[in-house]
C-alpha cells in the first residue's frame, strides 16, 4: 500500500503523498491547538501538543524508512529539473531548521509538563515566546518539506 502510486497525480508513492500531506496540514493542527491556550483550555492545549508531536514523529518514521527502502535522495533528485547541489543544499537546511525545531518542541513539552505536574507554570512569557520560535520554525519546516516534494516530483 505505502509503496504504490499516490494520490496527489504525481511520480511519489503513497507513502510520500500521505506525510506531505500531514506536513502541509500540520501549520494548521498547531494552529487549532496553540488556541486553546489562549483560551485559557491549558489541559487541551498540552494533551493536543503532546498527540500532533506523537503523530509528527510517526510521520517522519514512515518518511524515513519509505525513502531508505525507495533508494533515498540520491533516487529522487536526478529526475528533478532543480540543480543536485540546490537540492541538496536546501534539504540541508530543512533538515537542521527541523531537528532545532523538534528538538525545542519536545524540551518546551517536556520541561512544561514537569512544571505543571507540580502544581506551577514558570515564566509563561518564555513558554509563549518559545512556543512562537517552534511554531515559526515548524511552519518553516512544513512549506520547505513541501517545497522539496513539489521540487522532486
Amino acid at each position: 500500500m505505502f509503496f504504490e502510486p499516490g494520490f496527489l497525480g504525481t511520480k511519489a508513492l503513497m507513502y510520500m503523498d500521505i506525510v506531505t500531506v500531514y506536513f502541509a496540514i500540520l501549520p494548521f493542527l498547531l494552529g487549532l491547538s496553540i488556541y486553546q491556550a489562549v483560551r485559557g483550555n491549558y489541559k487541551r492545549h498540552y494533551q493536543s501538543q503532546f498527540i500532533i508531536l506523537a503523530l509528527t514523529i510517526v510521520m517522519v518514521l514512515i518518511f524515513e524508512i519509505g525513502v531508505r527502502l525507495t533508494g533515498g535522495f540520491a533516487e529522487y533528485a536526478p529526475q528533478s529539473p532543480f540543480s543536485y547541489d540546490f537540492l541538496l543544499l536546501f534539504l540541508v537546511i530543512h533538515i537542521l531548521i527541523a531537528l532545532l525545531a523538534v528538538g525545542g518542541w519536545i524540551y518546551l513539552i517536556i520541561s512544561t509538563y514537569k512544571s505543571y505536574s507540580e502544581g506551577r507554570l514558570e515564566n509563561r512569557d518564555k513558554h509563549r515566546r518559545m512556543g512562537k520560535w517552534i511554531f515559526g520554525a515548524l511552519t518553516v519546516t512544513s512549506i520547505m518539506g513541501c517545497s522539496i516534494y513539489l521540487f522532486l516530483f
